[in-house]
């Protein structure tokens, strides 16, 4: 027994606005891709990329809130919310450096 549900189509067929379909062929056309499918796989790719990632950052502003709501939050005034600001842009500059 066979079923039609274990085969899977090896193309498939999207529908593009005008301007979705300039931007790939100006992509393939840039010599970056050779094909538009190549350039569907890319960008299917990163958007599956900023999923994960907003996900996990719902994840960790949860376990926030979760920390929070056990007592385990910290207060911040101005100064030193400005303070712990500083240090976070600072983190984040220097993992943006150590990427490049």
């Amino acid at each position: 027994m066979t079923s039609s549900l274990h085969k899977r189509a090896d193309r498939m067929n999207v529908s593009l606005t005008p301007e979705l379909e300039r931007l790939v062929n100006e992509k393939v056309e840039s010599g970056l891709y050779q094909t538009a499918s190549e350039v569907v796989r890319e960008a299917l790719r990163l958007l599956k990329e900023r999923d994960q990632a907003r996900e996990q950052l719902r994840a960790d502003v949860q376990a926030g809130f979760d920390q929070f709501a056990r007592g385990k939050g910290r207060t911040y005034n101005k100064a030193s919310g400005r303070q712990l600001a500083d240090r976070i842009k600072s983190r984040g500059r220097t993992a943006r450096t150590k990427k490049s």
